[in-house]
């Protein structure tokens, strides 16, 4: 073990963790489309990689469930049904909550004014009234919320389900709320934490993923279990 203070090797991302990033966030943005089946030769070649790293890298998302392997035919992004959204939504009230926990009981200065900077910028997305990049700023303001709680092992987990939130992009647009709305969720959660109120603030970050699952339920209904058609989510 090294002595306190001494200078150590600074880690580098392998070429897999570099290649499972950008397969990632083309997975979260649509590139990659829910069903595309992913081809080495083509993969490698717009990568500009060999086939080894891009296995190792296509293998860490299978683990992360953002592929599914069929036998004999490949590797195929996975395809989101409404069903889906409700379990991605379960598993992230479960981690968001813990979240919330450790930042009442952790460093809450420090997570208060990060919280403060990604909803300023979710203010000025929803005032545009553009739905993809209220999408990108929510998405932003929960990969902080996590963050914050400073719990690596929370946030490794909550970045699958957050790709998998983005991908309801594609799934389940007519829930979305409208932009004050939104806005006014992500106020309370920030005025909670400011206030110091934990059971408050456990309570709204409750409401505001099974509120979502909620709507999803409704247009369930509306449409008789069908998510075809439909194409965002929020949280």
């Amino acid at each position: 073990m090294s002595a306190p203070g001494e200078l150590e090797p600074v880690p580098r991302e392998s070429t897999a963790a570099l290649i499972a990033n950008q397969l990632r966030a083309a997975i979260m943005h649509g590139t990659l489309a829910p069903g595309d089946q992913l081809g080495e030769t083509d993969l490698a070649g717009r990568l500009g990689v060999s086939r080894g790293p891009l296995r190792e890298a296509m293998q860490r998302l299978v683990q992360e469930g953002l592929l599914r392997s069929e036998r004999h035919r490949g590797l195929f992004v996975i395809d989101l049904t409404a069903e889906d959204v409700r379990d991605v939504y379960t598993a992230r009230l479960a981690i968001e909550r813990c979240a919330c926990e450790l930042i009442m009981r952790g460093n809450r200065g420090e997570a208060l004014a990060r919280l403060t900077a990604a909803l300023t910028t979710l203010v000025a997305a929803a005032e545009t009234g553009d739905r993809t990049a209220m999408s990108n700023a929510d998405h932003a303001f929960h990969q902080t919320l996590v963050s914050c709680s400073g719990n690596s092992r929370l946030e490794r987990m909550a970045e699958t389900l957050l790709v998998e939130t983005r991908m309801c992009l594609t799934v389940m647009q007519d829930v979305y709320p409208e932009p004050a709305e939104l806005v006014d969720e992500h106020q309370k959660l920030v005025d909670a934490i400011a206030d110091g109120d934990e059971r408050l603030l456990l309570r709204l970050i409750e409401d505001h993923m099974m509120g979502t699952v909620e709507r999803i339920s409704e247009v369930d209904d509306r449409s008789g279990s069908d998510p075809g058609g439909a194409r965002a989510v929020t949280g």
